[in-house]
Parts: C-alpha cells; structure tokens; sequence
C-alpha cells in the first residue's frame, strides 16, 4: 500500500451551503453550525492554537467581536487541537467566542480547509487558513481562502461594511 497524499477538496463559493457540522468545543460541550441557525456566523480555520500567527488572528477577532456583533454576526474558530489545548489557548488569550476541535480534519475537508498549500517554498499536506462568512440560510455568503494572520480580521470587517 502506498501513501497517497491527500486531494484538496473543491473549494466553497458564495451561494454553496456550507456543510454541517456539530464539533467538541473548549468548554466540554458541542457546538454544532445549525446553532446558528437564523443567524450569520464567521466560521475560520487555523492550523494551530497558541502559534504567533494564529494567536494574532483569534485575539484580532476576539477585539473585533462587539462589531461583529453589532453586524448581526458570531463567529467560531476550528482548529485540529485537541479540546484541552482549545480550553489553554481560549484562557490565555481571554477569548470568549468558541473553539471547537476538528482533530480528524473532516470539516476542515469539507470546507477544503485542509489539503495541499504551499509552506516555505514546499508542499506539504495541512491546514489552509481559511474564513467563512455563513448566513442565516445556511450558505455561504463569503469565502477566503489562505488568508494571513495579520490584518485578516480587518479585511474581514471591511468587506462586511462595504
């Protein structure tokens, strides 16, 4: 048998319903996309918690949270971390909106959050930073694919307000 390396799923475009999904979250529960329903939901993907990049990211959303929320929107970060590395990473940073654990990468697939990228000139299999904006039907309604850390969130908001 030998390793074949991973396809990269087709990637998500406006108007395609976002796939479901109902994940362990840091606070030892589940969270699940149909609980938000009715509403619009930031859905991002970062390879892992507590890196310089990904930290930056998540505390950029978390200081951005109350114009989220002014914009009718919450937002969710899924990592492939495990739910006690969420819960460490969640406290040190005061984050306060939920972080779910995808360790087998079966939503990251879904969204083609996962999958062939390029990493200091190789390629290699992982995680694609990735942002989804899903509204309140279920589609999606934005999609950005390897996105940077820094200044992400902002462009974010910026296309939200435009």
């Amino acid at each position: 048998m030998t390793d074949q390396p991973v396809s990269t799923p087709a990637r998500l475009e406006v108007g395609d319903p976002a796939p479901a999904f109902s994940l362990p979250n840091a606070d030892g529960g589940t969270t699940s996309l149909s609980d938000y329903a009715g509403r619009k939901v930031v859905v991002y993907f970062y390879p892992r918690a507590n890196t310089p990049g990904c930290t930056k990211e998540a505390c950029d959303f978390q200081e951005s949270l109350s114009d989220l929320e002014g914009l009718g929107i919450d937002v969710v970060g899924i990592s492939p971390d495990k739910v006690d590395k969420l819960a460490k990473f969640r406290d040190d940073h005061g984050l306060s909106f939920p972080l779910l654990s995808d360790e087998d990468r079966s939503v990251m697939t879904a969204y083609a959050a996962f999958g062939e990228k390029k990493n200091y000139g190789k390629v290699v299999q992982g995680v694609i930073r990735s942002t989804f904006l899903v509204d309140e039907a279920g589609k999606i309604e934005l999609a950005m694919y390897n996105v940077r850390a820094t200044g992400h969130v902002a462009r974010v908001l910026k296309q939200l307000q435009d």
